[in-house]
């Protein structure tokens, strides 16, 4: 049987740390037996969870022979992270544990340092702020999960639960994962890749970015067939500095970005309008309907047509 630890930091989001709890409790081996032991963990006597006050049989030094930590999400990820979880997360990561993060648990995950230098992702809404607080990650805002091996990843508290499966597969197979999607109600089919349904005014710039005004102006252009040397010339700057402190300030490229922004829009357009799928494609910029087709899918993870069903 493995160990899995949750530890639940104050503010801890009561959903995000049930997700877990759900997921792996659930699971059962073959011979019916638990696949896991879980443990809920905090870093003093009790934590606060916002609408009541937690308290838990293990401390921080039952992190040291779990097989996998999770970090749920927090009210108030600007929290500092204290020294003493700092220490064992990575007195933990130094031995081989796992750790995940559920939606705004990336930030203390991101405060241990462990994910410098990685793809991660977060909720939608707090992927800027990740990307400013933590510069040297590589936030993306647009996938359901991301698994670096030992260090996981997801978004929201349902992208949460579709890493809980994730790992669940990887320790015992499709089929334990696959009992425990149906015990949870919950579909086993969405991979990692999928993308998070964004609602489109929210663009993955922070606030105050020296490039707003560019950015002001691209989604303004969204329907010409832009260029990077296009981009560059209205920034009056050369394409590689472009790239650059584009990427510093948005954690994608100026056509990632372009791109996103294209999809967004037609996803606005989609739920509000009747126009054909392919006069929505040329609207925003996109230079024929295949294209448009093959790029919102990708992105958003369903067919222009599946998702006006779903939000129009």
């Amino acid at each position: 049987m493995l160990t899995v630890a949750v530890l639940a930091l104050d503010g801890v989001i009561p959903f995000d740390l049930s997700t877990p709890l759900d997921a792996f409790g659930r699971t059962r081996l073959p011979d019916g037996r638990p696949g896991y032991q879980v443990r809920v963990c905090v870093p003093r006597h009790e934590v606060d969870a916002g609408h009541f006050t937690l308290r838990a049989e293990w401390g921080l030094d039952a992190l040291a022979d779990a097989d996998t930590i999770v970090l749920p999400g927090a009210a108030d990820p600007t929290a500092a992270l204290e020294d003493d979880v700092r220490k064992a997360l990575i007195a933990a990561a130094e031995q081989g544990t796992r750790i995940a993060s559920i939606c705004t648990g990336a930030f203390p995950f991101a405060a241990t340092g462990l994910l410098d230098g990685l793809r991660v992702t977060t909720h939608w809404i707090a992927a800027a702020q990740l990307a400013a607080a933590h510069p040297s990650l590589t936030v993306d805002p647009d996938v359901l999960y991301v698994d670096n091996g030992q260090f996981l990843t997801s978004a929201g508290a349902a992208a949460g639960l579709d890493l809980c499966l994730h790992m669940i597969r990887r320790d015992y197979g499709s089929a334990v994962a696959a009992d425990t999607a149906r015990l949870s109600v919950m579909p086993l089919e969405r991979e990692g890749g999928q993308a998070q349904f964004i609602v489109h005014d929210h663009t993955p710039a922070p606030r105050g970015a020296t490039f707003e005004p560019l950015l002001g102006w691209l989604q303004e252009n969204l329907g010409r067939n832009l260029t990077l040397d296009d981009i560059a010339a209205h920034a009056r700057t050369s394409k590689r500095t472009l790239i650059r402190r584009f990427r510093e300030q948005t954690g994608v490229t100026p056509m990632q970005w372009l791109h996103r922004a294209r999809v967004r829009q037609a996803q606005h357009l989609l739920e509000s309008t009747d126009h054909s799928v392919e006069r929505i494609g040329a609207q925003v910029g996109f230079g024929s309907a295949t294209t448009f087709r093959d790029r919102f899918k990708k992105t958003v993870g369903v067919s222009p047509q599946m998702y006006r069903r779903s939000f129009a």
